[in-house]
Formats: structure tokens, sequence, C-alpha cells
């Protein structure tokens, strides 16, 4: 192919003037040739390729909202392999799931063999707990009893079965997963690294900018590599890429603080202590490194102590984040000061395994903040306590993280795209369309115009918002529950099945599922519940054989692309608001003049606008939107109602129930057979 050759011939010497003409041309051959090589080309798609061209070429970055059906990964993989092709340096491409990561690995697949690009060199990283660990597999045989699950397991890790969580077909759960996955990774020092699949995407990672072409890996993974790079510890992703583009954005600012979230049980605390004090003793021969731990954890077991108090008398389930107690009667200072020697001594240390000093440098200073913070002497940190899977933890988080990314991420080293469907609210100006995002992650750079949804939602969809179902108080939260069962059932009814109902509480979720499970004679469609762990294949298989209805929270909200009618429907329990007395948004009030307009209903615009987002998902799918929170009724008047309509694609809005019918009857939603 002339244009791809004539791209090749671009060198360093070239003026920015020769380099973004070649570029922009080979843009536009490549759309020109897409019905020759089967694909089609979208509205906005082609656009979106040149915004990103531009930013490479000034070296800016970009926010970029490509609506649903734009074909965005597209639209950014074409840009990125002709810059990859110009620069010799890896494109990052960064994403919110591990399931998203591996589809744009496909799609790049796809693409760059059809535009031909013979060899394109990529990897897909992961964090360590999709990984399973050969080293602690081993731990768990039990020759004495091999028919026990998890003995079972250990030997399927050790036969080469499984080399992921994803392997695993039926599922597993967090429990069960957490004693196989991979965690404090020996790296060099494991007998099993050769045949380590963590091991060698790691190193890929890491590999030289000419060796490797694209990496993709999730978000957290991006944040930890900046963390590190910011600390001055060994990085984890190559250095100096030639683009970073981050899709699923709006999730960003949450993936930041869970990576800049410290979490500590006393056996994790344990741990650090163990690991520091070995590889001290190691290099040193001073044994006295053993008391000093011993009065360290002897100190935490006193800490956790009381935090199994606050626990006790403050938290009504696993997932509640408390506020933390004062401490006292705990020399936290002295322990300070040990922490500190220690964290000295690991900075000073040489090695052959650098890897294991620097991760154990960083574990200390993660502890050193901890008593810091619950000493008070360092207040720029959020602090909570928590039980998931049952073990008391405390967990610390920056206050405000916007200043990270501003010189981490968005510092001009290389140009990052952030790129969603739903990076946007209301305005006039594209400066305020996108202010809630930019705001909160201390964006510097460009706004691109949004690439709108080439899909028909005013003739192929009609939204449906309840007004019989009461508002939503936790002292009268179970006539709630009844009013909006009755509601779900009727709306399930109407599209016999065909539904995804999205709940915001778990809570809820729960509640619905056991009594539609008691109460079969009331409709015909089958019903399915989310699945414990990160991968929901399995149950939307089910679901689509079925025709049924399937309830889901979390990960159901995003990422689910079920075309045809298959999905006749979506329904949102309760309009998504953040819980108000979580730390972190408790934080975000507190720094703005009117909270409820300025966090809390921007934040709750975004999760719908992705809930939303599962209905339609090609150019004839056809299917209702009903939203069971009276809130957003025209009776209300809520001062967010018209933002919220505004806001979402849906042009044609009822509340008459009867309405709704003659909509689904019309279109031919509902089945004849």
């Amino acid at each position: 192919m002339n244009w791809l050759n004539e791209l090749y011939k671009i060198n360093k010497r070239d003026s920015k003037r020769e380099i973004e003409r070649s570029l922009v041309d080979a843009i536009f051959r490549i759309y020109d040739r897409f019905p020759r090589i089967g694909l089609r080309e979208r509205i906005g798609q082609q656009e979106m390729s040149l915004d990103i061209a531009d930013a490479y070429i000034h070296g800016h970055n970009a926010m970029i909202e490509a609506g649903v059906g734009i074909g965005k990964s597209f639209g950014y993989l074409i840009p990125s392999l002709l810059m990859n092709q110009i620069s010799q340096k890896p494109v990052i491409i960064a994403t919110s799931s591990i399931q998203l990561s591996e589809q744009i690995h496909k799609d790049l697949r796809v693409i760059g063999s059809r535009l031909g690009f013979t060899t394109v060199r990529s990897v897909v990283g992961k964090g360590m707990g999709q990984y399973a660990c050969r080293s602690r597999a081993a731990e768990w045989t039990r020759p004495d009893d091999p028919n026990t699950s998890l003995s079972t397991l250990a030997k399927r890790i050790l036969d080469f079965e499984i080399d992921e969580r994803a392997d695993i077909k039926a599922g597993i759960s967090d429990a069960e997963w957490s004693n196989f996955s991979v965690n404090d990774c020996k790296f060099e020092r494991c007998h099993h690294k050769n045949a380590c699949l963590f091991y060698d995407m790691r190193a890929k990672l890491n590999a030289k900018a000419h060796e490797i072409d694209f990496i993709i890996v999730n978000q957290d993974l991006l944040i930890r590599d900046l963390m590190k790079k910011k600390e001055g510890t060994k990085s984890i992703i190559s250095e100096q890429p030639a683009l970073i583009v981050i899709d699923e954005a709006h999730n960003l600012e949450a993936k930041v603080r869970d990576a800049r979230t410290l979490e500590f049980t006393y056996r994790r605390i344990c741990g650090i202590l163990d690991n520091t004090a070995q590889l001290l003793t190691k290099q040193s021969g001073d044994k006295s490194l053993f008391s000093q731990s011993k009065f360290i954890k002897k100190c935490a077991q006193r800490i956790f102590q009381q935090i199994n108090a606050d626990l006790l008398h403050h938290a009504k389930q696993d997932s509640d984040r408390i506020k933390v107690s004062e401490i006292k009667g705990i020399p936290l200072n002295q322990v300070s000061n040990d922490l500190k020697d220690l964290s000295l001594r690991l900075s000073i240390l040489t090695s052959r395994h650098e890897r294991e000093i620097d991760d154990a440098f960083e574990a200390i200073n993660g502890l050193i903040t901890l008593i810091h913070v619950l000493a008070e002497i360092e207040d720029n940190y959020l602090i909570w306590a928590s039980s998931p899977l049952g073990v008391a933890t405390i967990s610390i988080c920056p206050k405000d993280i916007s200043q990270f990314l501003k010189y981490a991420l968005f510092n001009g080293k290389s140009p990052v795209i952030l790129t969603s469907a739903t990076l946007c609210q209301g305005g006039e100006t594209l400066e305020e369309q996108y202010s809630y995002l930019t705001q909160s992650l201390g964006y510097k750079g460009e706004f691109m115009d949004r690439k709108s949804s080439p899909f028909d939602y005013t003739n192929h969809t009609m939204m449906y918002i309840s007004n019989k179902v009461p508002y939503y108080h936790h002292d009268q939260r179970e006539n709630y529950l009844e009013a909006a069962y009755n509601e779900l059932v009727q709306l399930c009814n109407l599209t016999q099945g065909r539904t995804i109902v999205l709940f915001s509480a778990k809570e809820d979720m729960k509640y619905i599922y056991k009594k539609l499970i008691s109460r079969t004679n009331e409709y015909t469609w089958t019903v399915h519940v989310q699945k414990e762990g990160s991968s929901q294949d399995s149950v939307i298989t089910e679901f689509r054989k079925s025709n049924g209805v399937l309830l889901g929270t979390g990960v159901f909200w995003e990422g689910v692309n079920i075309e045809g009618p298959d999905l006749s429907q979506v329904i949102i329990f309760r309009l998504p608001f953040p819980v108000p007395s979580d730390p972190i948004y408790e934080y975000k009030a507190s720094v703005t003049k009117n909270p409820f307009m300025e966090v809390f209903v921007p934040d709750m615009l975004l999760r719908l606008r992705q809930g939303t987002g599962r209905l339609i998902r090609s150019e004839t799918d056809l299917g209702i939107l009903s939203i069971l929170d009276s809130r957003l009724s025209t009776a209300a008047k809520k001062s967010y109602r018209a933002q919220v309509l505004d806001t979402l694609p849906f042009k044609e809005v009822t509340e008459d129930f009867s309405i709704l019918e003659k909509f689904v009857q019309k279109k031919g939603i509902r089945r004849t057979d």
C-alpha cells in the first residue's frame, strides 16, 4: 500500500507540517478504504481520529466524548497505529475493565491486519489479582486430602490448566481466589517465573520503546505506574510513550482514588514487617530488627482491637465505611520513628533484588503515612474502617487527587486522550459541558466537539418514569421496595422478559431477587442474578438464551453489550446518587458551595448515562428505558429533572403506562409468538 510506505519514510527530521500532512492524509485514505475491507464508516469516527492526530502533532491533551455507536476503539486505534509507526514508540491504552482491555486487543488485531500492518507487537496487562500464582498453589496441595476444593484448584494451577482467574469458567468467589492469586510476587527469585503468565506480562510492559508497539492495561495499572514514577521507584510500564489513550475516562477519578487508597489489615502489616526484617537482616545480619518489628506488631494489634470495636458498634454490613475513633494509649510517635528507621535502611540497601526492595520501601512508607494519619500529624488524607470479607481493614486515601494527575499525567511529556461515551453534563460551551470531570481530574488540555451517537433514539425508544413508587426513605424501605416490585413485574411482563434491571444497592437487588423467586406464579420469564466475581459472561449467556430478566449492580452499569431483541428494556431501579456519608463524597461536598448540584447530581448523571447506554447498541435496536424513581416525575418538581432529561438521548418520555403499552405494540417490541 503506497500510503503506508510513504508513512514509513517519515523521520524525525521532517517538519511538524510535513508529519501532519502525511498523518492526516493517511487517516483519510484509511477511511476511504473502509467499504473495500469490510468495515462501515460511522458518523464522528473519522473526526475523532483527526482530533487525536492533531493532539499528537501539537503535543496537547484532548478530551473527547464519543457517543454510543461511534466505534470509538477504531477511532483511536487507527491514528495510534500510524503514530506508532512514525515515532517507533509504544502507544499506551488504559481501560476501566479487563473485558474491555481484551476487546480492544482483539480490535487492534482486526484493524491492524485489514490495514496491512503486518506485525503489531502488543501486550495486555492486568493486575496481580487476575493471575494464578504457582508458588502459592504449591503451598495449598494436600497429599493427605487431595479432594478438597482448594487442593483440587491448586493442582489445576500447578498442572497449567489455570493461568488466570478467567480460566475458571464456572467462576470462583473472591475469598477462594484470594488463596491463589499473585500476591507480593517474588519476581526473579520465584522458581516458577519461566512459566508464569504474570511475570512474562510484566517483562513486556517494561520493554524498551522499540521492542513493543501497544501496551493495553487497565486504568489501575497505569495509575500505579504513574505513582511509581512520581516516587522515583522502578516503573511498571515502558517510559515515554508516543501517546496515552484513556478509554472509559469517566471512571478515572474513582480508579485513581482506588489506586491511591492504602488498605491495611493486621495480617498485612505483619507481612510487611516480616518481609522488611528478612531483607535487611540478610544484608546486615542485625537481628535486633526482629525485636523492633515485634514492638510495631504489638502496637498494630492494639490499634485493630479498637478498629474491631468501632466496626461492631457502627457498621451494619461489611461494605460500610465508618469513621475511625481516636486511637488512645498507643505510642504512635515511637512507632513512626521505628518505621522511619526501617525506611532509611531500605533506601540505602543494595541488592540484585531491586524490585523487592522497592516494594518493601513503598509498603513501609505507606505504613508511616497510616501512623501519621492516625496520630493526626497528616491531615491531607481521608481515613475509614470497613470489613471486606469479614476482615477488619483500615483505609487511607489522599483528599485531593487532581494535583497528582495534573503533574503525573497531564504534564505534557506525552499527549493524553481522554474518551468515553459519558464525559459531559449540560452547558452552553464545551468547557461547561466537560467541567465536572475537568475539575475532578485536574485536567489540562483541549476540549473536542462531542461526537453524538448515530442511533435513532427518537423513533426507536421511549422513556417511562414511574410516578407510582413512593420516595425512598431508609426507615420506610420496605414500602418502597414493595411498590417498586409491583412496577417491575408489570414492566417485565410488558416486554415478556428481555430486561436488565440495574440496582445501585446490593441490598435492594437481593430483596427483589428473593421476592421474585418466591412468586414465580406472577410471571413466565426466567430470573437471573449477577454472580460473585469480575466476569459475568456466563450469566449474560444464560440471560440471552432464556429471554429472561437479569438483576445486576456494579459492573452491569457499563460494559454490557447486548444487541438485538434479546434486550428490549433497561430498568433503573433507583437514581444512582452516591452515598452522602461516603468519606470521599463527604469531603468533595465540603469543598463546594452547592454540594448537591455540584457533586451529587453530576456524579449521578455520569452513572445514569452509563446505565441507560446499555439499551440501544445498534442502528436497528428498539427498546424502552424505565425509571422506578418518582423523584424524577413531573409531580415531584425536582430541580434536576430538566437536567436529566436534557442529558439523556431519549426524546419520547411518558409517565402513562398505557402510552408505553401502545409504543411497545406499535414497534413490535412485544413478541407475538
